[in-house]
């Protein structure tokens, strides 16, 4: 490990379980289980864990440093345990982190949402390392649990963890979690362990009447996403709920967004001149330029295909872009600290700063909603709409 990585985050078990039960995120129903299964059983002894205090993905190897590979693998930290589709290889961090360990407080959060019931058939995709499917075993049994994961190496190991600790199979399948769990029947609860940009239908098919289907959902504006809580209706035929709040996961295979190309985009210096506007949009956006924000999440419900990604700050002045995914339409709007205009810059045929303005008009005529005034319905394949306060009222 290197010596600039900080030990700060290192805490019991028993500290990480007060601190999320005062904090509410632990509920009494998944004390037992978070005593039982602990994260540590499903590490590699490689891992690359994100230091809270130095605000950086380090490596951490347990037969180098056994002491700091369980202290973070016990700390409230988001953990990777693979880098680009496990072509990666050397300490530092890959290009793309592509399987983890999520940190525990967000873990239980989600199971929360996913309201299980003793002897539950539970869907899992995204298997990952194996521990949330532990956790579901261990809650509502290891006979009850499936769990889908793409990357054939991932649920090789993951399928060899949950094993060795159950002593008995959880089944893990190596497929596209899209499809779920086909010829498994029909399952009370899905939950997915990767951001997805849509619920795919064949969960819905795959849970029953009544049943609940958890998922992180975003729009691809920025890579945050929201925890999306669905109940499927009574004939079985669609699903809709509402959002419960801001997370960021690693994106279901088939919904990755490819990196931005700047230069592809907007070679070069801007040559004609900007327009200035004292628009309170550039302010707003300044004043939370932050992927988890509501407005981030407003926007990029009401401007699609667009991917938003704010400059740092230098001297005062912070550029933010927004390029469009279907051409290459871009917009830059500069703000400077105690200016009331902004500058702004837009080329091609979409005029992404009106529609970033438009989206922003739009929000604050409803009263800035934070993401539990959002929903979704799920009616059929690509039949996804995205309402506010209630189901019609359309974004």
């Amino acid at each position: 490990m290197s010596e600039r990585t900080t030990i700060s985050a290192y805490a019991t078990r028993e500290d990480v379980a007060y601190a999320l039960t005062t904090g509410g995120v632990l509920k009494s129903g998944w004390l037992d289980a978070y005593a039982r299964v602990p994260r540590q059983a499903f590490l590699p002894d490689t891992i690359w864990p994100y230091d809270m205090a130095t605000g950086r993905t380090v490596h951490v190897s347990r037969t180098e440093d056994a002491r700091a590979w369980r202290g973070f693998a016990d700390a409230d930290v988001p953990i990777v345990t693979q880098w680009d589709d496990g072509e990666h290889a050397g300490r530092v961090p890959g290009r793309l982190s592509t399987s983890s360990a999520s940190m525990p407080s967000v873990a239980f959060r989600m199971l929360d949402a996913l309201t299980v019931d003793d002897y539950c058939r539970v869907l899992e995709i995204g298997t990952g390392t194996g521990w949330n499917a532990a956790l579901l075993a261990h809650k509502v049994g290891e006979g009850n649990v499936v769990s889908v994961e793409v990357d054939e190496a991932v649920a090789h190991r993951a399928r060899e963890a949950l094993d060795h600790f159950f002593g008995a199979p959880v089944e893990v399948i190596h497929g596209d979690g899209r499809a779920g769990a086909p010829g498994r029947g029909v399952f009370d609860r899905v939950i997915a362990t990767c951001g997805v940009r849509e619920i795919p239908y064949a969960w819905v098919e795959q849970t029953r009447p009544g049943g609940v289907i958890v998922a992180p959902w975003g729009t691809g504006f920025t890579s945050a996403d929201a925890v999306l809580r669905l109940t499927v209706d009574a004939a079985g035929k669609s699903a809709s709920g509402r959002f419960v709040g801001p997370v960021e996961f690693m994106k279901l295979r088939a919904h990755r967004s490819a990196p931005i190309d700047h230069e592809s985009y907007a070679p070069g210096l801007p040559s004609a001149p900007p327009t200035t506007t004292r628009s309170d949009a550039a302010r707003a956006l300044a004043a939370a330029a932050d992927r988890f924000s509501p407005l981030a999440f407003a926007l990029g419900l009401r401007v699609p295909a667009c991917t938003y990604i704010p400059a740092a700050k230098v001297r005062g002045t912070q550029p933010h872009w927004f390029y469009s995914r279907n051409d290459r339409s871009w917009a830059c709007v500069l703000v400077e600290d105690g200016e009331a205009a902004a500058r702004v810059w837009q080329r091609g045929e979409r005029r992404l700063w009106d529609e970033v303005e438009g989206a922003y008009a739009w929000w604050v005529e409803r009263g800035s909603p934070g993401w539990e005034r959002f929903g979704v319905t799920v009616r059929g394949v690509g039949e996804e709409r995205v309402w506010v306060d209630e189901v019609g009222e359309w974004v």
